[in-house]
């Protein structure tokens, strides 16, 4: 009589093991699903989404004004968007080795697009000369200086990771290197990115671990240095003044033009706000208002509750990034982490509180959110790199990999 018999256990028991194994290959290669990357990946899609959609709303009006459609800022801010998630997901895809490997490549390039701002490639945008123009298309080549630093001065303090306490060899050649990437900026008026590359650098050596009297000396100094800077532009100085007096209507065309506009977009939203695409700010009263100003639109059109889910948005952005550098075990995951969270973060800071009125008027966009390809593409790649590098940085990725003959 014919009998059936049941399948080998130890059949079952290799094509288990092959399934696990060729799992722990997949989240190795593409990633794995901890809840950092998860956290860090949707924060950051989900601001620059809503960003498409403020930039849509804020751009309209503006846009069509200048001779085109309603949609072609958010047609080219879409553009934009993608690339950068594009070059998001395939830079968190790379070994976490091929930052190490190009990073003098990186800065230096940064370097000669910055030089290149000074040729008859360059060309100036607001009384700041820090774009180039490459056939049809134009980009500001800061933007990619900020990732190439993150970059760059993470391999400097991972090799130098033994020696980091004694000052010289903590600024040496970190500082000069980093002094000529910001003084170039500096060239061409740029303040807004000149104290965002600063923080970033000073934040880039703080989570490598430099010990906070060796920074103090280098902030003093440049600190001191910002005064002449300011002193030298008479529009720094109406910025300035005007921020420390105070701006009221009798200062409407002496320059508080942009500040009370953002400020009344933001007190005619109310706790709700007006609406969705009904702000009457951008009906070409408000300055930059797809840009540098664009949290006063999404406080006049998604009220108090909107302006409030932004922030939160950011703070889950710090937090994220605090547990990848607190979680990592590599030099460079925690330092390329830490400057990429101080530059984000900090400069999300600074634009909210020019709106707000807390800061003088700097000109830096939101991150993400505002529109400009090059700071939403520099943005989405540096979030990739962190990516790459948590995701080589996880230990229960390294245990299962070491448990299967793959550490």
């Amino acid at each position: 009589m014919a009998t059936t018999t049941a399948p080998a256990p130890a059949t079952e028991a290799g094509a288990a093991g092959m399934g696990r194994r060729v799992l722990v290959r997949v989240r190795a290669v593409f990633g794995a699903p901890t809840l950092n990357a998860a956290l860090l990946t949707g924060t950051t899609l989900f601001l620059a989404v809503f960003g498409l959609i403020m930039v849509l709303s804020s751009s309209s009006v503006e846009s069509y004004v200048a001779g085109g459609s309603f949609f072609t800022d958010f047609a080219k801010q879409g553009a934009f968007a993608a690339v950068g998630v594009v070059l998001m997901l395939l830079a968190a895809r790379l070994p976490a080795t091929t930052w190490q490997r190009i990073a003098w490549l990186a800065i230096m390039l940064g370097i000669v697009l910055q030089v290149l701002v000074f040729t008859p490639l360059g060309f100036g945008a607001n009384g700041n000369r820090n774009w180039l123009a490459i056939g049809p298309l134009s980009m500001q080549p800061s933007e990619f200086v900020k990732v190439a630093l993150c970059v760059w001065l993470a391999m400097i303090m991972t090799r130098k990771q033994a020696r980091i306490h004694s000052f010289w060899q903590a600024w040496i050649p970190a500082g000069p290197v980093a002094g000529l990437s910001i003084g170039l900026v500096l060239l061409g008026s740029d303040l807004g990115t000149v104290v965002i590359m600063a923080l970033l650098s000073f934040g880039a050596l703080w989570f490598a671990g430099v010990r906070w009297w060796h920074l103090l000396l280098p902030a003093l100094g440049v600190g001191l240095l910002a005064i002449p800077v300011v002193l030298s532009s008479p529009s720094r100085v109406r910025r300035v003044t005007a921020f420390l007096q105070g701006c009221t209507d009798a200062d409407y065309y002496s320059g508080c033009w942009q500040q009370l506009h953002g400020t009344w977009a933001l007190s005619a939203g109310g706790l709700f706000g007006v609406g969705l695409g009904n702000s009457h700010a951008k009906w070409s009263w408000l300055p930059e208002a797809d840009n540098d100003y664009i949290f006063a639109i999404i406080g006049e059109e998604l009220g108090l509750l909107g302006a409030v889910v932004v922030l939160a948005l950011f703070a889950l952005l710090a937090w994220t990034m605090l547990r990848i550098v607190r979680q990592a075990r590599m030099q460079m995951t925690r330092v390329v982490t830490g400057a990429a969270m101080v530059w984000l973060v900090g400069q999300a800071i600074v634009n909210i509180g020019v709106v707000l009125g807390v800061l003088p008027v700097l000109g830096v966009p939101l991150p993400f959110i505002s529109s400009g390809g090059s700071q939403l593409i520099a943005a989405l790649l540096v979030v990739g790199i962190v990516l790459s590098l948590e995701r080589v940085d996880n230990p229960g990725v390294h245990a299962e990999l070491a448990a299967h003959g793959r550490a």
